[in-house]
């Protein structure tokens, strides 16, 4: 099977969720997608992924998840951390290296404050302690297209606001087909994990962690501020920083060195 590459489900609670696997390593690597997973899950992507990751993740078997299927109103990083708990249990992980994006990286951190033991090292790429300005004003705007069914503003702002403007002269020329592809039959799902984002706050948890934490960020990210890797780090106990210069967002795409820095941190 080429990358070993699977695609496979979990039962959580009364409902399933969707992950994917690849790699052979001795140890395991848990990577926690951003909020894009409201829109597209990881279903039947594992070789897609496996293709883009596997090389840079080499030495370790790697896991994806997808938030629970079946999502209440109000779920909050609090739930998406104890389903990954709940996941890691069926698929006999004790424990593993984690690297979180943007949301993925909220879900980390109450993975890391609520169950300590399954963390071994940490990796929060472009995320936040808890809400601030950036981020309720990004994620109150793309619910307003979610609840519109604007699917088109919605990928346009959120590209505008992720990518340096050298990478957006390329983005802005692939919007007519971006905007098409991947519109969700019901905006539900992503509505409940944006406001999950607005809700998230683990300041005060924080200073628990006490496994090895890497915190990634850009000084020009217009989604969770400028300034917000940099409070994750005065608020987890030496924790290491890198802050790109000029990137935002999506820094853990366009910085080359971005994952290969995260993997040398995580292999020491």
């Amino acid at each position: 099977m080429l990358f070993n590459a699977y695609n496979g489900s979990v039962s959580i609670e009364d409902t399933t969720m969707d992950y994917i696997r690849f790699g052979k390593g001795e140890k395991d690597l848990i990577l926690l997608p951003g909020l894009g997973d409201g829109l597209v899950t990881l279903r039947g992507k594992a070789l897609m992924m496996a293709a883009s990751y596997a090389k840079v993740t080499k030495g370790y078997t790697v896991y994806m998840f997808s938030r629970r299927n079946l999502l209440s109103a109000q779920f909050s990083t609090d739930d998406m951390a104890r389903d990954i708990d709940c996941a890691m249990g069926k698929l006999h992980i004790k424990n593993a290296d984690i690297i979180g994006i943007s949301q993925g990286g909220m879900i980390a951190q109450k993975l890391a404050v609520l169950y300590p033991q399954r963390v071994n090292r940490l990796v929060l790429g472009v995320s936040a302690a808890g809400c601030n300005e950036y981020i309720k004003e990004a994620i109150t705007l793309w619910m307003d297209c979610a609840l519109k069914g604007d699917y088109k503003k919605l990928m346009v702002d959120t590209a505008e606001r992720s990518y340096s403007e050298k990478q957006l002269k390329t983005y802005r020329m692939l919007y007519p087909i971006l905007t098409r592809i991947g519109k969700p039959k019901s905006f539900d799902r992503f509505l409940i994990l944006a406001k999950a984002c607005i809700t998230h706050d683990a300041r005060a948890q924080l200073p628990n962690i006490s496994c090895p934490t890497l915190i990634i960020g850009g000084d020009a990210d217009k989604i969770v501020g400028p300034d917000a890797a940099g409070e994750l780090a005065g608020l987890i106990p030496e924790s290491e920083l890198i802050i790109y210069p000029g990137l935002g967002h999506g820094a853990y795409e366009e910085a080359k060195d971005f994952f290969p820095k995260a993997m040398e941190f995580l292999k020491r």
